[in-house]
């Protein structure tokens, strides 16, 4: 075990007048030392960028390990972050174990701070370790453990205090870690802590913002004689906050509203602007006893001279009763078709002229349309998110959608949106809100 100062070492620079009287293999090592440490430099400058690059925490924490592996040709690696009270490790993030080594390990219960662990946490200096076994703190391995035989420890901090340890074990060319080995460590994880504090910032923000856009999003009403369920899904790359929407209300001559939508944008600003235009349209669609097509005309003209907002696709319906049951009303602004299962599990697509979307021209007029239910019959009305992928065109993801929901229309409603969000065929970076609702059954 070594100790050693403060203040990281920089490499010696040579003298002139002592490179003239050294031999040339002695100015070959120094100059090939110079060019090392050049190299290394370079290397933690490029770990740093690449783990200040990471926002979600998990991948912060792996990147953190991965690289210090890297600068120091480790085989095993590892961060233990401490809980709260400081006493113990809650969390274990290893790299560097084959599939066997893992599988020997199954059923062992990760580090949580004993031994050799332990006494990084009680004493938080840097660490260097020849011989593990050697130590006054070691205490072995569990049965599966691959052999270790040297340690390289040094803490993480984030804010002035201990955040966890960072571990490295068995350099590639079999030596024992050396002064320059820890010294890059210790660089890397004042680089780490800022990375850390930075993610669980990015993190914080990024659940509070949700937090806030689910508010937003209503919790649907009693639609009897309907049953209806609805779910809303963010993103997961880059931003998981969005424009997507939904609603519902019945509606005082008993017809049932539905609406979904989606407004451009995946920030706070697409949140906010959702928002409000949620509540203009069930305050129009409420108020206004006219078609689909003019509410969603009366709502254009209003957001047009009243607010800023982006583009917006829309679906707005009326399920009307009739006498020999219902009929869906419905128009569209630049948003996809509702997709309708009758109960022999028929799929269609309620393809119609989509009109425009809102915010680009209210001179445009927009179609309305009519198709009577059958009773016992699903509607899925859904946004771009659930079915859109780069690499597939856009009618793949209709089928995919349309296969998924007749194999699970059977299953009661809240059952299926959450089916159709957890194997959507899109590819998760879009926001995505599901309305499902259901005539009811003949009598």
């Amino acid at each position: 075990m070594a100790r050693h100062e403060e203040e990281p070492r920089r490499p010696p620079v040579p003298d002139p007048g002592r490179l003239q009287e050294a031999d040339p293999g002695e100015i070959a090592e120094r100059l090939r030392e110079l060019a090392a440490a050049k190299d290394r430099l370079h290397g933690l400058l490029d770990a740093v960028l690449a783990i200040s690059r990471e926002l979600d925490l998990p991948s912060v924490l792996h990147r953190v390990v991965t690289t210090a592996m890297d600068l120091v040709g480790a085989r095993y690696g590892a961060l233990g972050v401490l809980h709260e009270s400081g006493e113990y490790l809650e969390e274990f993030i290893a790299a560097g174990l084959t599939e066997q080594e893992r599988d020997n390990l199954a059923g062992v219960a990760f580090p949580h701070g004993r031994g050799m662990l332990g006494h990084l946490i009680r004493h938080p200096e840097p660490l260097r370790v020849d011989d593990i076994h050697s130590h006054p703190a070691s205490a072995g391995f569990p049965p599966g453990h691959p052999h270790l035989r040297t340690l390289l420890g040094v803490a993480v901090s984030v804010r002035g205090e201990i955040y966890g340890d960072l571990y490295l074990s068995e350099r590639h060319d079999g030596r024992p870690f050396d002064e320059a080995d820890e010294e890059v460590v210790v660089a890397l994880a004042g680089a780490a802590g800022i990375a850390i504090e930075n993610a669980r910032l990015f993190c914080q923000i990024r659940d509070s913002a949700e937090t806030f856009q689910r508010l937003l999003l209503p919790t649907l009403p009693d639609l009897r004689p309907f049953t209806a369920a609805a779910i809303y899904r963010p993103a997961a790359e880059p931003n998981r906050l969005g424009g997507d929407w939904y609603d519902a209300v019945v509606l005082p001559d008993g017809a049932v509203g539905v609406v979904i939508g989606d407004v451009v944008g995946h920030d706070l600003h697409a949140a906010a602007a959702m928002a409000q235009t949620r509540s203009m349209l069930r305050a129009l669609l409420y108020d206004h006893r006219t078609p689909p097509n003019n509410i969603l005309t009366q709502l254009d003209h209003t957001l047009h001279a009243t607010t800023p907002n982006p583009i917006t696709t829309a679906l707005l319906a009326r399920i009307e009763p009739r006498d020999d049951g219902w009929s869906l009303h419905w128009s569209t602004a630049g948003h996809l078709p509702p997709l309708l299962i009758t109960p022999d599990r028929q799929a269609e697509y309620l393809r119609a002229d989509p009109g425009v979307p809102l915010g680009i021209n209210t001179a445009h007029s927009r179609p309305d349309h009519n198709r009577p239910l059958p009773a016992g019959a699903t509607l899925i009305f859904f946004t771009d998110g659930l079915i859109e992928h780069p690499a597939h065109a856009i009618d793949e993801g209709l089928d995919a959608l349309a296969a998924l929901a007749t194999t699970h229309a059977d299953q009661p409603l809240q059952d299926l949106v959450r089916t159709l969000a957890d194997h959507h065929p899109s590819n998760g970076q879009d926001d995505m809100a599901i309305l499902a609702l259901r005539t009811p059954p003949a009598t």
